[in-house]
């Protein structure tokens, strides 16, 4: 927790791009923070490239991140943490001990004459041999503290037997027939320690940053979620008699209820995140000051509390694939085709369950007490149809990404390739260069399954929404890219694809029906051959990260199958 007895001065947050202070901060992936206005400006100049670097530190990002405000603002006292300001308990401002009335601010201080020295009076020991062997160090106040207490010499040794700084006559009685060394090399041998956890802070520093973007982008997609299972509520419900109209109260109260709740939660998992990660800045900023101090004992002396690697304090937040707003669409249509009474059964039967879900899932972090998970949630890889249809999810083909010869119909699940070209209006989604399509739904951090039928040759996989539309080329191309992951299916077998590199799988029956199964948590995406049985094809491991999409390279005909539990189409 940050002690707010060491407020941050407002010109500590300072933008490089204005060289002014920050209004409006935000942090882009790299870590590195600017004005929203700033950065914005600077990034629109990069649109017709498609490339996104960072000013400072030359990191580039593909396709342009999402600019949120994601700093403290500086005006929030409560927010002050002095990350920027290492050991505030030590800094203190020494002035020059051989100045004449109005004494300077002191910038060295020499361990053999045991004294400050402001920019005017530390020439001598610059300029004349007579002070050539004197150890000057930058200042950092205490010099009180670098010097033996008992002898009044300065602190040049290392004693290792009783781990404390000691000066030369020191070795003579107290510290006689000790493990004693220059204060030079047992500081060499522990920078490499400290330089080790300043690695480690580092890396969970951008860990963090990452973990805090996709919690950012899952709580925009589990409330877009919940916008639309409120919107085809809306519409269910308006179909209905009047005589029902007290359900659709409850239902849209329920909605809101949990969104409300889930948006509640979200905050307080974001503030407690974006606190870790200050934290985490501030001791990087305390590492990178002591490695860069030239005084050995200020280094050794502060090294005991820093080479302990930090602790963690927020557990890693994930959505919880067992909540899902879809239920309430699914539900409302239900109520409206069964009439009041298995309208009572059907929402009190929903309503238990959305209220029992949790709507996030905290997992440990290594070395964390362990948190009992959920007894709803299973963790289960599934097994059977049955377990792979808990997670079926509706997709639609999204008609602005087809290629000019697909001919979509039935309310766009499914696609057929024609001859004739279609006179669709130019979209900057639309693949151009290959018969493929991509569905409307995002997919990310949940588990979803879904089936295809095809004829002809095809493909079937999931891709970022920031795969290239234009062009025949290997970027636009479904699986030959590090944007896409695809399984070509055919009558003469089967290969998966992805990043150029293809896999010829082993012979078998071809089945007419695949399944797909996303496990974005997990990283993985699986291929399902689906007839009386379920048989694997193939299963990729990936590293996620953006959200998916179903995507389909279409040589007849590519139908979507409309699931729903216990192995029963509708």
């Amino acid at each position: 927790m940050a002690d707010s007895s060491y407020p941050l001065p407002p010109d500590v947050y300072t933008c490089l791009l204005c060289e002014d202070v920050l209004r409006e901060p935000v942090t882009i992936p790299c870590g590195d923070t600017y004005c929203l206005e700033c950065i914005k400006i600077y990034w629109d100049q990069c649109d017709h490239v498609g490339v996104y670097s960072c000013p400072q530190c030359r990191a580039t990002f593909t396709p342009r991140p999402v600019l949120r405000r994601n700093v403290p603002n500086v005006t929030q006292e409560r927010r002050h943490l002095p990350e920027l300001t290492p050991f505030p308990h030590l800094q203190r401002e020494s002035l020059c001990d051989f100045c004449v009335g109005r004494r300077s601010k002191a910038v060295k201080s020499c361990l053999m004459c045991l004294a400050y020295y402001c920019e005017t009076h530390i020439k001598p020991h610059y300029e004349s041999a007579t002070f050539k062997r004197h150890k000057l160090v930058d200042e950092t106040g205490h010099l009180d503290r670098k010097i033996c207490p008992q002898h009044e010499k300065g602190l040049e040794l290392f004693c290792r037997s009783d781990k404390m700084c000691i000066c030369v006559l020191c070795t003579v009685r107290e510290h006689r027939g000790h493990n004693i060394i220059s204060a030079e090399e047992e500081r060499a041998e522990k920078q490499k320690s400290l330089v080790g956890t300043q690695t480690e802070v580092q890396h969970i520093i951008q860990e963090r940053l990452k973990e805090l973007q996709e919690l950012r982008h899952n709580v925009d997609v589990l409330k877009g979620a919940g916008q639309r299972a409120l919107t085809e509520s809306d519409k269910t419900f308006n179909e209905m008699l009047l005589a029902v109209e007290r359900w659709h109260a409850e239902v849209n109260q329920l909605v809101k209820a949990n969104m409300q709740s889930a948006m509640s939660q979200a905050e307080g998992y974001v503030e407690r995140l974006e606190q870790e990660i200050m934290e985490l800045q501030r001791r990087d900023a305390e590492l990178r000051q002591i490695l860069e101090t030239e005084d050995n004992i200020h280094f050794l002396q502060n090294f005991p509390t820093l080479c302990v690697p930090p602790e963690p304090m927020v557990p890693k937040v994930l959505i919880n694939p067992q909540f899902s707003f879809s239920e309430m669409s699914k539900t409302a249509t239900d109520m409206k085709e069964h009439l009041d009474d298995i309208c009572k059964k059907e929402l009190s039967k929903i309503s238990k369950r959305v209220n029992e879900t949790p709507v996030y899932i905290l997992l440990p972090r290594s070395g964390e007490k362990q948190i009992k998970a959920p007894s709803r949630v299973d963790y289960t890889e599934p097994k059977k149809r049955e377990d792979f249809l808990k997670y079926a999810c509706r997709l639609t083909f999204d008609p602005n990404t087809a290629y000019k010869e697909l001919v979509l119909s039935e309310g766009n699940l499914r696609v057929t390739r024609k001859k004739a070209v279609q006179f669709y209006p130019d979209h900057p989604e639309r693949f151009d260069g290959f018969s493929q399509v991509l569905c409307r739904e995002a997919l990310g951090g949940f588990r979803y399954y879904w089936e295809a039928e095809w004829g002809g040759e095809f493909s079937i996989g999931v891709a970022y929404k920031s795969i290239s539309r234009k062009g025949k080329n290997s970027n636009s191309l479904l699986g030959y890219n590090d944007k896409s992951w695809s399984l070509l299916c055919s009558d003469s077998g089967y290969s998966a694809w992805h990043n150029k590199m293809d896999k010829d799988l082993p012979g078998g029956p071809r089945a007419t029906r695949i399944g797909v199964y996303l496990d974005y948590a997990a990283r993985t995406v699986a291929f399902y051959s689906v007839s009386d049985t379920m048989e694997l094809i193939h299963k990729f491991q990936g590293q996620f990260s953006e959200p998916l999409y179903a995507g389909f390279g279409v040589g007849s005909s590519v139908s979507l199958c409309q699931l729903k539990e216990n192995n029963i189409p509708y």
